[in-house]
Parts: C-alpha cells; sequence; structure tokens
C-alpha cells in the first residue's frame, strides 16, 4: 500500500464516537486506513501532518446554499468557484449548489452549467432546485411571480438538462401535480423535500408516502406546529425516513426549537447553511434571485417586506451553535454536517465519514471548534 499522507495525533470525531490518539492514512484521495498511537510510522507515508490533539472530523457535506464571497451559484462557473472556496475554508468540502426560484428557461441553464461543472469538479455534488414549484404565500425570498405548479414538461426539461446531476428539488406537494411531481423527481433518483408549502400534517405525509424524503429547513416557509394542526414537521418527526434540515444560526430557528427536532429525530437531523452571497462577506446591499437583500449585523433580510433571505451562516458556526447553544454532543453534531446530509442526497458511501473507502476530506478544529485545516480528496486545501 502507497500511502500519501497521514493525519496523526488527532482526536478524531467520527461515526457518532471520538478516538483519542487517533490517525487516518490517505492513498490519494481515499481513506486507507486507522489507528491509534504510533502504528501509522510503519505505513511510512510520504507526508505527516501533527494534529496535535486537536479535533479531526470527516470533511462537511452541505445540501443547501446559495453562495457567499458576494457570489451566488445561480450566476455561473466564475460565482460558483467564489462561493464554494469560502465555504470550503469554513470546512465544507463537498457541496450541492442551490438555485433559486427563476424561469424554466433560466434553471434549464443553470442545471446544464452545474452539470458540467460536476464533471470537472468531484466536490460538486450537484444541484437543489428550490422552486419554481413552491407555494407563494410561503415564499420567503422567492420572486412570487415565477411561482407555478409542477408540470411533466417543465420537470422533464430540468431532468434533461441535469443528466443525472441533480440531488434535489424542494417543491410545495399540495399544488396541482405535486404528488405526481415527487414521484416523477424520486424514479429519476432526485431527493424530493418538502419545503416552501402550505402542507398540513396529512398533505406532508401523503408526500413522504410518495417518497419525498428531506423536510426543507425545517419550520421556515411551512406552517408551525399548532395543537390542533400538527403540521409538515411533526409528520417529518415521525416518519423515520424523514431527513429534517436545520439552519442552526440562531435567527432562523431558536436553539430550544432546534433541541426539539433532534430530541424527535436523532440521527435525521441534516445542518444545512441555506447561505447567500453575503457569507464570508461584509454587511450591506445583495440580491437574491432577482430580490433586494440588505444584511445588518450578518442577518439577510429582503429590503422589501423584511423576510428572512437566506442566511451567511458556514457549517463550522452551525456546528458550534448545536454543541455550544443547542447541548448537543460533539459527535452528534458532527454527524449532522457530515454523514446525515451525505445520506439524505445518496452520497454517504463516499462522503460524509473518514471510515477506509471514502473520499479523504477531513477538518480539524481546535478546542473552540473553529477550523484550522482543510484536506480535500487527501491535500491541504
Amino acid at each position: 500500500m502507497g500511502i500519501d499522507r497521514v493525519i496523526h495525533s488527532a482526536r478524531l470525531v467520527d461515526e457518532g464516537q471520538t478516538t483519542d490518539d487517533a490517525w487516518v492514512a490517505f492513498d490519494g484521495p481515499i481513506v486507507a486506513g486507522l489507528g491509534t498511537g504510533d502504528d501509522w510510522r510503519e505505513l511510512a507515508p510520504r507526508d505527516a501532518d501533527d494534529a496535535g490533539g486537536a479535533w479531526l472530523t470527516p470533511g462537511f457535506v452541505d445540501i443547501h446554499g446559495h453562495g457567499g464571497g458576494a457570489a451566488a451559484y445561480d450566476d455561473g462557473v466564475e460565482a460558483i468557484a467564489t462561493a464554494r472556496a469560502v465555504h470550503r475554508a469554513h470546512g465544507t468540502t463537498r457541496a450541492v449548489l442551490s438555485l433559486v426560484t427563476a424561469s424554466i428557461d433560466d434553471l434549464v441553464a443553470r442545471v446544464a452549467t452545474i452539470a458540467q461543472l460536476v464533471s470537472e469538479d468531484a466536490t460538486i455534488l450537484g444541484t437543489h432546485l428550490e422552486g419554481p414549484f413552491l407555494d407563494v404565500g410561503h415564499k420567503g425570498a422567492h420572486t412570487p411571480s415565477l411561482l407555478r405548479a409542477p408540470d411533466a414538461a417543465s420537470i422533464d426539461r430540468l431532468l434533461d438538462a441535469g443528466a443525472g446531476t441533480i440531488r434535489q428539488i424542494t417543491l410545495a406537494p399540495e399544488l396541482p401535480g405535486g404528488l405526481d411531481a415527487v414521484r416523477r423527481f424520486t424514479t429519476a433518483g432526485v431527493a424530493a423535500a418538502v419545503g416552501h408549502t402550505d402542507a398540513d400534517e396529512a398533505t406532508a405525509q401523503a408526500a413522504f408516502a410518495a417518497g419525498a424524503t428531506i423536510l426543507t429547513h425545517a419550520f421556515n416557509a411551512m406552517n408551525d406546529i399548532h395543537h390542533r394542526a400538527p403540521g409538515p414537521v411533526l409528520a417529518a418527526l415521525g416518519d423515520d425516513r424523514v431527513t429534517l434540515e436545520v439552519i442552526a444560526d440562531g435567527v432562523h430557528v431558536h436553539p430550544d426549537v432546534i433541541r426539539l427536532l433532534t430530541t424527535g429525530a436523532p440521527g435525521r437531523v441534516a445542518l444545512i447553511t441555506d447561505a447567500m452571497a453575503a457569507a464570508g462577506a461584509p454587511d450591506g446591499a445583495y440580491s437574491l434571485g432577482g430580490l433586494a437583500v440588505t444584511v445588518i449585523d450578518g442577518v439577510a433580510r429582503l429590503t422589501e417586506g423584511g423576510a428572512i433571505a437566506g442566511s451567511t451562516l458556514t457549517q463550522d458556526a452551525a456546528i458550534r451553535l448545536m454543541v455550544h447553544e443547542v447541548g448537543m454532543p460533539l459527535p452528534a453534531a458532527v454527524a449532522a454536517a457530515t454523514v446525515v446530509p451525505a445520506r439524505a442526497v445518496g452520497v454517504a458511501d463516499r462522503f460524509g465519514s473518514l471510515t477506509p473507502g471514502h473520499a479523504a476530506d477531513a477538518v480539524l478544529l481546535d478546542e473552540h471548534l473553529t477550523v484550522q485545516r482543510v484536506w480535500v480528496d487527501g491535500a491541504p486545501a
């Protein structure tokens, strides 16, 4: 075995547990072995990185984010590269690129661009279509005039453009043709998510029965839990097939409410950023899907109306909030940013873990859970 790199003397956090004085060996872009102590020396690696007792985790996986570094994933190849660099520096080694609502023609072109990038950059996992099949009454930061019910022709155009690279579609299942759209997308291998929806509990349950397996940013842009109207969140909590996304920035969902999710759905809560262009960039004026956004103190809101417009979150900050404010154990918080989202979009066989055979993506965190180093495909990033 030719070992290219070993990261040693780490507190490894993976597979729901911690291992002291651990080492991980990389053979090119793949994890080749794990161990503890000084056994790694026998492998005679070409490079050895001393973790110095810091936390070592798998690379983070973000299945729902729109941009960063003043750039949006909707805006082409250069903008995607800029935004990915910001999130990679914060530990997100693999990402599904989320596109906001636009015309079908524009979405087809953007999906095709990302499909080409997937073939060139393995850190891009594909596309998440957040729209246009959303409820106008729960539009959030989506242009209402572009929202529409799903139809077979539009779905086929999007799937053809994606050529197998669309990973996730968020839709409102109560729209005419909504449940048929869930079936069409899932049959094509796309994870269907319930979101930006007026669905009640029964309608959400029908969507999950039809094949939907994700709840898009739980509590946001959907009906709340009411004692006589449970809504989609409780439908998701009660279905072991469903992963619940949460934006853990302390703005979108209160930490005490996030604790309710993690208690009710252990191992099924996925941390997402839902980050817009202002992530990793200064406060100020931005645009999201053609709508004006103002960012003050790191909180993004529509300039007109004041609705929350995505976040400025990074995955490492989400983990810190989960540990320090929600009270989640570190192994569970790391899983929520790694293997849980990877599993939700069908890539957990390759990403989200540092067990042998997985991608050699790793993040080193200090005692404050701040990113110190990142490795992608076995190489320092």
